[in-house]
Parts: structure tokens; C-alpha cells; sequence
């Protein structure tokens, strides 16, 4: 008799690949149906099935059409919302945008990565079919608070792991106590050469951040309390990318908080190929709008709603 992690997946593939009923398979391994029912679930609980639904995520040809043409972007995928709670939205984004990184990576590639739970969604839905000789850095430090998955070091990490690629990453917090500080750690060698490379990638995934309490990471990640939330909304902050934060057109602004930022500047980005955007959502469409005429990004990932209400402000 096998052990029972092979016995676990020889049922399973009984069932998954081959098709066989549980009375079935209960007859040819000599135990009953329960039995078998109750070891296809113990399967799934220890990680030897994994069930993946392809879902049909269903994209608004004319809005991309209208986003391209009026923002003049490499790409743009627009979500069919239907009303969906945000986790779904999430959920499909993070599939559009995936499967743009899947059709545009090649070997060699350098691609930069910064944070966030738009940032996640795509990365959670990477299937590439071929291992890629690429290198994934992070292009902000690290978060430290909140949920890890959703920290550049974390995702950076998976994202290589993904491709069976290299990763690199910055080793410096995202934000510092205040501009000296940073000033110092940007003279050490190895973040100004992570940050020379995310400077020279090929590809940058980021997300677009927005100054409300719903969406805003670095008040969940505790960075920001809701006193200097509402203050940077009163001087004009609309969102942040990379954790810089840009006015409605899309103007870095010289508030203290960018200052203390570690990472890449936005106006690197501009240097970068193809720069995804991933965010959706109304309460995101000034930041996307900031974003798109500061150039920040060329490639825009986003929902239906989100999108009718850019070009509608735009």
C-alpha cells in the first residue's frame, strides 16, 4: 500500500485528470465512497490539488478604445464590472493585468514591482506557462506594517519565483523619519544600485493609491493617521504612485511626506517601456486621471466605473 501522501494523490488524479467517479475509484483502491470523498478533501486542505477557475473576465472594448486614444497609452484593459463586490474587482484586474505581463515578458527582462493590494491581485494570478530568465527588483522599500503578502519584498520574491527568474531587493524601509535620513541610505551602494536597475527595467507593475480612507495603503499599513490624511487632501494631493504622491495633473508635490519616501522617483518611470497601472474603482479615478496626464504610467488596467468617470473628469 502507498504512503498516504501518494495514496492522496493517486486519488486525486483518479478523480481530476482521469475522470472517475468516487464509487469508482472507492472499488479500485478497495475502501468506500465516504472514505474517498473524505480523502479528496484532504487533498485539497494539504496543497496536493489546487483548483484554479479560469474565470471569463468579460473587458469594455470602447473604453479602452477612448482611454488609448484620449491619454495616448501603450494598452489599456478595462474590467466589466457588473456590480461586482471589490474583492471580485480585484480578482479580475489582477487577472487582465496578469495576463498583459504574460504576453509582453521576454527572456532577459527586467521588471520593477512596488506594492500594494492591486499589485498583489496580479501577482496572485501569474500562470505563466515557461520559466523566464528575468529579474524582478523592488523599486520602493519595505512597508513593514500591515499585510506582508502585499509588501514589495513579498511580492517581488513571488513574482521572480513565478518565472523561475531573480529577484533583488531594496533594503531600506519605505518611509523614514525624515529627508536626511534618506538622503543617507540612498549613499549606500546597494540601494543606489537596486534603484539604478528598477531605473533600467524593461517593465514596471505598480499601483495608483488615492487619498481616501477606504483605498488609502499607507493609512492601512499605519504610516499615515487620518489627521494628515485629511491634510494632504487639503494641499491637493490626489494620489500617489510608489508612495509619491501627485497633484490632479499629475505634478509631484513638495510636501514633506515625499521627502522621507525611499524609491524610485516617478519621473524614472518615464524612462521605463511599459509602466502598468492596476486600479479600479470610482473613488480611484482622480488618481488614474493624475496619473495618466503626468505620464506616470502607459499601460492603465481598470474597471468599467472607474473608467467612465477618468474620461468624464478628463
Amino acid at each position: 500500500m502507498p504512503d498516504q501522501p501518494e495514496l492522496l494523490a493517486q486519488v486525486a488524479s483518479l478523480y481530476y485528470e482521469d475522470c472517475l467517479t468516487q464509487d469508482e475509484i472507492a472499488r479500485r483502491v478497495g475502501t468506500s465512497r465516504s472514505t474517498i470523498s473524505r480523502m479528496l478533501d484532504q487533498a485539497r486542505e494539504v496543497g496536493l490539488v489546487e483548483i484554479i477557475v479560469h474565470y471569463p473576465w468579460k473587458t469594455v472594448s470602447e473604453l479602452e478604445d477612448a482611454l488609448r486614444t484620449r491619454f495616448g497609452l501603450v494598452h489599456a484593459r478595462v474590467l466589466s464590472g457588473r456590480g461586482q463586490p471589490n474583492d471580485e474587482t480585484l480578482r479580475g484586474l489582477g487577472a487582465l493585468a496578469a495576463r498583459y505581463i504574460e504576453s509582453i515578458l521576454g527572456d532577459g527582462m527586467v521588471l520593477g514591482i512596488s506594492w500594494g493590494v492591486a499589485v498583489y491581485s496580479t501577482v496572485r494570478a501569474l500562470r505563466p506557462e515557461r520559466h523566464l530568465p528575468i529579474t524582478v527588483v523592488q523599486m520602493v522599500g519595505a512597508v513593514g506594517a500591515g499585510d506582508p503578502l502585499m509588501d514589495g519584498t513579498d511580492l517581488a520574491r513571488l513574482l521572480a519565483n513565478a518565472y523561475g527568474g531573480e529577484y533583488r531587493y531594496l533594503h531600506a524601509p519605505l518611509i523614514v523619519e525624515d529627508a536626511r535620513a534618506r538622503e543617507a541610505l540612498l549613499q549606500e551602494p546597494r540601494i543606489r544600485d537596486t534603484l539604478r536597475l528598477a531605473g533600467q527595467a524593461n517593465v514596471a507593475l505598480v499601483g495608483i493609491g488615492a487619498p481616501t480612507p477606504e483605498v488609502y495603503s499607507l493609512l492601512r499599513a499605519g504610516y499615515v493617521d487620518p489627521q494628515a490624511l485629511a491634510r494632504l487632501r487639503a494641499q491637493g494631493v490626489v494620489g500617489d504612485i510608489c508612495a509619491r504622491h501627485y497633484d490632479a495633473q499629475g505634478r509631484v508635490m513638495d510636501i514633506e511626506l515625499n521627502h522621507r519616501i525611499v524609491g524610485l522617483e516617478l519621473e524614472a518611470l518615464h524612462g521605463i517601456g511599459q509602466v502598468i497601472g492596476v486600479a479600479g474603482g470610482e473613488a480611484k479615478a482622480e488618481a488614474i486621471l493624475g496619473a495618466l496626464r503626468g505620464g506616470h504610467v502607459n499601460v492603465l488596467v481598470t474597471d468599467d466605473a472607474a473608467a467612465r468617470k477618468v474620461l468624464a473628469l478628463g
